[in-house]
């Protein structure tokens, strides 16, 4: 290990211990276990795995579809290669980034085996195994090497870190010097008429449905908490810049319900 390798690896773990705690982070899915949000996250996939994807697709009227589109374009500039996608579920964005960008490698991670299940199927149908593969793996432990990746995207799942700033942290090593972050996470609209329609939606509609096909009403009920105790917006990029990435900026869609954030390390 030459010496500025050595330098980071300190840098690193000084920064480690003075992580900060945001309110999102205690937020979990099941309030009277005793497990970790870790643990609790994983399980709650483990559960849903087989209705997540038709959930998405009826929650959101499709537009999910377009918003992943929408993120994936922020990486046309940089003509990715390696690309890693951190909590990639069910493969959704690694599959559309096959087929919209063509790198040559796509390795995508999620803790939730129940969802890689699905995404493998989902890969193979769409006989891209020679492009993307899926493993278990902690976005606070990425089990790669730094400066691996010219590439990273995160589609709905910084909200599930247990530690944001120790996940955010572990993507910014495995990109090479020059490669870009782009996450796709929900947001709040500041609209007030729209505000109040999508608070209704979300507290009343979406768990409810969500118990209708997955029997997991609590899984529904924590994707609304989450969003509310997540930094989103300015306080977002502000986590970002001060974990060390560069020219961050957030974009809004669909009237603020969904966000792009973008950075370069």
């Amino acid at each position: 290990m030459n010496l500025g390798q050595s330098s980071q690896r300190v840098i690193r773990l000084i920064f480690a211990n003075r992580m900060t705690s945001f309110d999102h982070d205690k937020v979990v899915p099941y309030q009277d276990s005793s497990l970790s949000k870790k643990e609790q996250v994983a399980g709650m996939f483990n559960d849903i795995a087989g209705q997540y994807d038709f959930l998405n697709r009826f929650l959101s009227a499709g537009i999910d579809i377009r918003w992943r589109k929408k993120a994936l374009s922020h990486l046309k500039d940089i003509q990715p290669q390696k690309m890693l996608d951190v909590a990639t579920g069910t493969a959704d964005v690694a599959i559309m980034a096959a087929h919209l960008l063509h790198p040559q490698q796509i390795i995508g991670i999620d803790i939730s085996d129940g969802m890689l299940e699905i995404g493998r199927e989902k890969i193979k149908k769409a006989g891209l195994q020679n492009t993307i593969t899926l493993h278990n793996g902690d976005s606070e432990a990425i089990n790669f090497p730094d400066q691996s990746f010219d590439a990273v995207t995160v589609a709905f799942g910084v909200r599930n870190f247990q530690q944001l700033e120790k996940g955010l942290s572990e993507i910014h090593r495995v990109l090479r010097p020059g490669g870009k972050l782009v996450v796709l996470e929900f947001s709040q609209p500041k609209l007030p008429l729209i505000k109040t329609i999508y608070q209704l939606y979300m507290k009343i509609i979406t768990p409810n449905v969500g118990k209708l096909f997955s029997k997991n009403r609590d899984a529904y009920k924590y994707l609304d908490e989450s969003i509310r105790k997540f930094p989103e917006g300015r306080h977002f990029t502000a986590v970002l810049d001060q974990l060390g990435y560069q020219e961050s900026y957030c974009k809004k869609m669909s009237l603020g319900i969904c966000s792009i954030y973008c950075a370069i390390k």
